[in-house]
């Protein structure tokens, strides 16, 4: 199966955002292998939707840290937040961005400079909105092009996308 990161705010997050995560994840449990930080906010709310369909989210830990109660497999790492999230690019097949601060941020860059394909769910706030506004041609981070950037509204468009990218899974 092909893997899936979910990257987006931890922390609180909003009952309609919750509620959009679950049944994102519920829906990728479908065909995908999510991956996600393992904490709370994003990261538990598409990790419950994946428990829901009795799917697999792998949760990749910061320091030593325990993870969400959904989370069907965790690791570890003993890094810190920054460095965690390169292993979560550097193993996933696609890339889904959900609200988020600087973390989020990182990770967004960091899935361009690794050349996932990313995709920005527009609409849910946080640094997933704000960079949208700086694309150039609407789909990259810099001038080299090298890596297409996705805007979807709903939880249909990325599953499109998904399938136009990646295929079956």
């Amino acid at each position: 199966m092909k893997k899936v990161a979910v990257i987006g705010s931890s922390g609180k997050i909003d009952e309609n955002l919750e509620k959009l995560c679950v049944k994102l994840g519920e829906e990728l449990s479908k065909n995908y292998i999510v991956i996600t930080g393992g904490r709370d906010g994003v990261m538990e709310a598409v990790s419950k939707g994946v428990k829901n369909n009795l799917g697999t989210s792998i949760g990749i830990l910061p320091y030593d840290e325990k993870g969400n109660e959904f989370n069907t497999i965790e690791f570890s790492t003993g890094l810190d937040f920054s460095t965690r999230s390169f292993i979560i690019l550097r193993n996933v097949d696609a890339v889904i961005s959900i609200a988020g601060e600087c973390g989020t941020a990182i990770e967004i860059f960091g899935a361009y400079a690794y050349k996932k394909p990313l995709i920005l769910f527009k609409g849910t706030g946080g640094w997933t909105d704000r960079i949208q506004n700086v694309l150039i041609d609407g789909k990259y981070l810099d001038n080299r092009k090298h890596s297409e950037i996705y805007i979807a509204d709903s939880i249909d468009k990325i599953l499109k996308i998904l399938e136009k990218i990646l295929g079956g899974s």
